[in-house]
């Protein structure tokens, strides 16, 4: 059964479009690394920006969603863990905009040998945040269904972290023609793609026991 109701409607609409922004920022985040692996600037500073204007309007409508259920006592049993599953959802698209600003920043050099590696990471993390979207959504539509919709969530963090641990391995182990600050940045920068799965996980875990309450 849902958690809301018709009177809760306009609430409902800001969710989902919520949902909506990370959604699109996991996409454009993926393009956007495919495109700085191919050394198209331009392709990926468009993306960056898409996603800068995605991580904004997710800022805004976290902050509509949380005035309005305080405003008008939407869900008080719920208000809390409701609130706090908004904050960790929107923490996925921060560490979108600041996994590419890093990058911006930094320009790592990554040899083609390792492309592959990155791709299978990114695409890796991502899946992990991308399954997590439609179990929230059906937090609050049938939160019954959310704990078998997460089992891909964990599933793509745990192969997010085997690739990472042996992209790494293969940087300091194999790739002795790199120096040390450049296999460190290279460590930094899959640390900074990773961490989208790790915040995906964390979500999953809040997610799953507010499923189990309200199924209770």
């Amino acid at each position: 059964m849902a958690i809301f109701t018709r009177t809760t409607r306009d609430l409902i609409i800001k969710i989902d479009d919520f949902f909506d922004n990370i959604d699109l920022g996991l996409i454009v985040f993926k393009e956007a690394i495919t495109s700085y692996l191919a050394k198209d600037t331009d392709s990926f500073y468009r993306h960056m920006e898409k996603v800068d204007s995605l991580e904004k309007n997710a800022d805004r409508l976290q902050r509509s969603i949380e005035n309005q259920m305080i405003t008008h006592s939407i869900l008080p049993q719920h208000r809390a863990e409701v609130t706090t599953l908004i904050d960790k959802m929107d923490e996925i698209i921060d560490a979108l905009k600041s996994s590419l600003t890093e990058i911006s920043i930094e320009l790592p050099e990554i040899p083609e040998s390792l492309h592959r590696n990155f791709i299978n990471l990114a695409h890796s993390s991502v899946s992990s945040a991308e399954e997590l979207v439609p179990a929230a959504r059906a937090f609050f539509k049938s939160p019954y269904t959310v704990r078998e919709k997460l089992l891909k969530v964990y599933y793509f963090e745990t192969e997010t972290d085997k690739i990472s641990i042996s992209t790494r391995k293969v940087i300091f182990q194999n790739m002795k023609e790199l120096d040390l600050a450049h296999q460190a940045q290279l460590r930094y920068i899959i640390k900074h793609i990773e961490n989208i799965s790790d915040l995906a996980q964390k979500a999953a875990d809040l997610l799953s026991g507010m499923a189990i309450k309200i199924v209770l």
